[in-house]
């Protein structure tokens, strides 16, 4: 299981379609533990572009803050699955949060796609 967190600096970016990088998790969710992580820059922002680049690096589950739903509608048809509201936080923090069954979808979404 690959897992996407979209970041500036070192936390969580809370608007999905504006981070600076991702942190990718490989992690075993049997055990509980990540087994790899990584962080590649985020190509240029252009709506509906993230979901299919995500697909093409292998992620099957995005932690975000907010993120729009257009977004989240494009990730589902990609089958990756999508955990919003999360709170700024480290991604290995929240990474091991998901496992531990301690990270859930938040009412807080992204409402740009409605202006």
């Amino acid at each position: 299981m690959r897992i996407a967190i979209p970041m500036s600096g070192d936390c969580l970016e809370q608007h999905f379609g504006h981070c600076e990088k991702f942190a990718f998790f490989d992690v075993d969710p049997e055990k509980k533990w990540i087994i790899s992580a990584t962080e590649i820059q985020a190509p240029e922002h252009q709506p509906g572009l993230l979901p299919p680049w995500l697909k093409e690096h292998d992620v099957t589950l995005v932690i975000a803050g907010g993120i729009g739903d257009r977004a989240r509608s494009l990730c589902s048809v990609l089958s990756i699955e999508v955990i919003a509201g999360a709170r700024s936080e480290k991604p290995d923090v929240l990474a091991q949060q998901y496992l531990d069954g301690k990270l859930a979808t938040a009412d807080h979404v992204c409402d740009h796609d409605r202006h």
